[in-house]
């Protein structure tokens, strides 16, 4: 299911044909707070603040070739993913359909909708939403997109390959983990370039399943996913996800929320860049980790910036 090398180069011609790579920086106050010769790549300065666009992007240019005849789709999200698929599927023509949970960001709903998105609104969390997106798609006939898919992998894998070959001699890159496209892609673009970078994923401590089923072998579900990281608030892990990670990645991490806020405020204070919870848990990841990775080379995917403006300045305000 990963891409190979003439895959992610491909998929790389579709994403920055809308948009340039995203940088990779060295923060010398963050190289210093975690005692490691730390690179970040930034995926908060993507066109949508986060790298679902490029999963989006490659998607629908799949989707229109293999079914022209598709005229609209639909998607559950709690936010990223909804954006990649409203602006994407705008380019081609088609109609977006994108179901969120009440409750969900007010500033990520209207950014959905002023991309095109025709925003419905259904259940508790995600796993509701989604489940009320098939039946949906059902029954308005429209093309489903799930949140994890092999060319959102390929999508994905376009900023691995951009990181690894920015910074191709990295011992460990931490990435968060949503449904896993994001960690699958730098899986796929590492073993691509024939590196090798161990590659940690990260979950909140109260969405654990990915964590869990790291650790079982096999996809384990939980009852609830309450995280301020709304990214990672996952409670049925996607199987073909589960045993990617399960067979390729070093490990998987779980931080608390704290930790996650702890990490947004370090990339305020000592980068000035905003990062939305799932954006800012890889660093929560490595700080965690600090005295293990001491010395190294190591780097964190800050795969988004997308947050209420109300809840970040609580986070900042430390309260």
């Amino acid at each position: 299911m990963l891409p190979d090398l003439a895959a992610i180069e491909a998929a790389a011609k579709i994403v920055h044909a809308v948009m340039p790579p995203t940088p990779s920086y060295s923060w010398p106050l963050l190289c210093a707070r975690t005692g490691t010769d730390l690179w970040v790549k930034h995926e908060n300065h993507a066109p949508t603040g986060a790298f679902k666009i490029r999963g989006g992007l490659v998607y629908m240019k799949a989707l229109r070739s293999a079914q022209p005849s598709v005229d609209g789709v639909i998607a559950a999200t709690r936010g990223n993913h909804g954006q990649s698929v409203a602006i994407a599927a705008s380019r081609h023509g088609l109609h977006p359909v994108i179901v969120v949970p009440q409750g969900n960001s007010r500033e990520k709903n209207a950014a959905m909708r002023a991309q095109g998105a025709e925003l419905v609104v259904y259940g508790s969390d995600f796993q509701e939403a989604l489940e009320y997106a098939a039946s949906l798609a059902q029954n308005r006939s429209l093309h489903m997109i799930g949140s994890f898919d092999e060319q959102l992998i390929r999508g994905a894998a376009t900023y691995g390959m951009e990181f690894l070959e920015a910074v191709p001699d990295l011992d460990t890159v931490y990435v968060p983990i949503g449904l896993g496209s994001g960690i699958c892609g730098v899986i796929a673009a590492r073993d691509a370039l024939d590196l090798h970078t161990e590659v940690v994923g990260v979950c909140a401590e109260t969405a654990a399943a990915y964590a869990l089923s790291f650790e079982a072998g096999h996809p384990v579900s939980t009852n609830s996913a309450n995280t301020l990281a709304d990214g990672m608030a996952c409670r049925v892990p996607a199987p073909d996800a589960v045993a990617i990670i399960h067979a390729r990645a070093a490990r998987v991490v779980t931080v608390s929320d704290a930790e996650i806020e702890a990490a947004m405020r370090a990339y305020y204070t000592d980068t000035h860049n905003i990062a939305e919870g799932a954006g800012a848990a890889a660093l929560a990841a490595l700080i965690k980790e600090r005295s293990a990775m001491a010395g190294r080379r190591v780097g964190v995917v800050l795969s988004g910036g997308n947050i209420d403006r109300d809840i970040y300045l609580r986070v900042l305000s430390g309260n």
